[in-house]
This record gives C-alpha cells, sequence and structure tokens, in this order.
C-alpha cells in the first residue's frame, strides 16, 4: 500500500462492503429462519414454550451484540472450542438478529384482526391450517415494511465484526488507516459506502409502510 489513498484502497473497501452485505445476508437468512421459530413459539398454546421463548428474547436484548462475539470468539476457545471470525460474527448476528426479528412477526402475527382468527375457526381448520392459511399471509404484509427497515440495522451491527478480526467495511477501513493515517478522507468513504447500502431499504422500507397505509385505508372505507 502506498502512503496515499490510491485505487487499490479503494478495491480493499469496495472488498470489505462486498463481505458486509454477505455477513448480512447470513444474518438475516439465519435471524429469520430463528426468529420466525421464536415468533410462533411466543404465541404458541404451550406454557413453556411461551415461557422459553421469552426468556430467550430478554436475554438477548438485554446483551450487547459485542458482548455475544466476544463470547463465541473468545470464550469458547477456552473450553476446547475454536471458531472462525466469520463464523463468530455469523453466529452471533443470527443470535441476535433473531431475538428482534421474532419480537417484530409476533406483534405482527398478533395484529391480525381477531375477527380473521374466529373465521378460520368456524371452517374448522387445525391451528397450524389457520396459521399458514390464514393469519400468516396477512401478516407476512404487515410485517415486510419493518422487517425491511430492520435490515438497515442488521447491514449497520455487521460493523461490530471487526472486533473479532473479521474484516467486514470497517474493519478494512481501520487497516487502511492504520496505513495511511488519513481518517477523515477514510472513514468519509466508508460512510457513503454504509449510506448506499442502507438508504435504499428506507426509501423502501417508507414506501411499503406508506402502501400499506393506503391499502388499509381502502379497507376501511369498504368495510365502512
Amino acid at each position: 500500500m502506498g502512503s496515499s489513498l490510491n485505487a487499490n484502497h479503494l478495491v480493499y473497501l469496495l472488498h470489505g462492503a462486498v463481505w458486509t452485505i454477505g455477513l448480512s445476508l447470513i444474518a438475516f437468512i439465519g435471524g429469520g429462519a430463528v426468529g420466525f421459530l421464536v415468533a410462533l413459539s411466543r404465541i404458541s398454546p404451550l406454557r413453556a414454550l411461551r415461557l422459553a421463548s421469552g426468556a430467550y428474547v430478554q436475554v438477548i436484548q438485554g446483551t450487547p451484540l459485542l458482548v455475544l462475539m466476544f463470547l463465541l470468539y473468545f470464550g469458547l476457545p477456552t473450553i476446547g472450542i475454536k471458531i472462525s471470525p466469520l463464523l463468530a460474527a455469523g453466529v452471533s448476528l443470527t443470535i441476535y438478529v433473531a431475538a428482534y426479528i421474532g419480537e417484530i412477526w409476533r406483534g405482527c402475527i398478533e395484529s391480525v384482526p381477531k375477527q380473521q382468527w374466529e373465521a378460520a375457526e368456524t371452517l374448522a381448520l387445525t391451528r397450524t391450517q389457520r396459521m399458514f392459511k390464514v393469519v400468516l399471509p396477512q401478516a407476512i404484509q404487515i410485517a415486510t415494511p419493518p422487517t425491511v427497515g430492520y435490515m438497515v440495522q442488521v447491514i449497520k451491527a455487521t460493523s461490530l465484526a471487526s472486533v473479532v478480526g473479521f474484516v467486514e467495511l470497517a474493519r478494512s477501513g481501520q487497516i487502511i488507516n492504520n496505513s495511511i493515517f488519513e481518517p477523515f478522507i477514510v472513514y468519509l468513504i466508508i460512510a457513503v459506502l454504509y449510506f448506499l447500502m442502507c438508504y435504499p431499504l428506507s426509501r423502501l422500507s417508507r414506501r411499503l409502510e406508506r402502501r400499506a397505509g393506503a391499502r388499509g385505508q381502502e379497507e376501511f372505507s369498504f368495510s365502512s
């Protein structure tokens, strides 16, 4: 690397941005899968399952993501389990995202009008059939805007992976800055790259919210 910012540095930052996107996808897909189970468990008729999932949400939401990463990356080797920075970051983010996504989706499922649940019951559907054929299709429409909006938080949270040595966007910028010591321009470029990743999702989330609001007003007017 040279003594001033050059094209190679920009390529390295873009490479870090690609890893940020990849880590975000790992966190969102993994966290979404676990979060879906958490959401269903939170409304389960089984009290033990509700208590267990509720405890999971409370513990994870009350624990900083940084602590989870430290626990997995630095704590597990003390008991003979050594994992890579990518695995530590991916698992930590999955656990963390699942707790928040699960609560978002639980709220959206419970916001489906009670009349829809009752109508499904009158059709003699099982609880599973009611959930997957009647409730979830409506809950998905409600959940889409906040879920897309939360993806912005996931992207920004990946910057914490640098503490375990994973080279994503923030870490790549730190490495470059340690080499050329031009913090203003380096971190300005990093900020711009994060903005380019997050702004489209923010815009999409707001558009979906407006569309959902307009749909709700139309349905209210029709029912009136």
